[in-house]
């Protein structure tokens, strides 16, 4: 069982930064695949940025430049630049241990953190 908790979400201006943090504990493997999903209208959860144990990375076009998800060791990190009020989400942080992970989408993920809200508002 693995379980991950999500903080660092907050209220912020447009423009603004944040770093969400995801920190895992349980039973980690060195393969993985972790990534933030948020919750699209219409769409269910989308995924905002995704790293898997390979090194790849992968971002939602609205995110691309202004996003980053370094990861270290079994923490989980999202950089949010320049954000805007369409950026205003539930983010959560999801990951997959399983050695075939990389052919799942991320909303498949067997494991979810809670969430961390984020708003950005003038």
């Amino acid at each position: 069982q693995v379980h991950l908790v999500e903080s660092g979400g907050g209220s912020v201006q447009p423009g603004g930064s944040l770093r969400l943090t995801c920190a895992a504990s349980g039973h980690i493997d060195s393969t993985y695949c972790t990534g933030w999903v948020c919750p699209a209208p219409g769409k269910g959860r989308e995924r905002v940025a995704r790293i898997d144990s390979d090194g790849s990375t992968s971002y939602a076009d609205s995110v691309k430049g202004r996003f980053t998800i370094p990861q270290v060791k079994n923490t989980l990190y999202l950089q949010l630049n320049s954000l805007r009020p369409d950026d205003t989400a539930m983010y959560y942080c999801a990951a997959d241990y399983s050695p075939y992970c990389k052919r799942r989408e991320d909303i498949h993920f067997a494991y979810w953190g809670r969430g961390t809200q984020v708003t950005v508002s003038s």
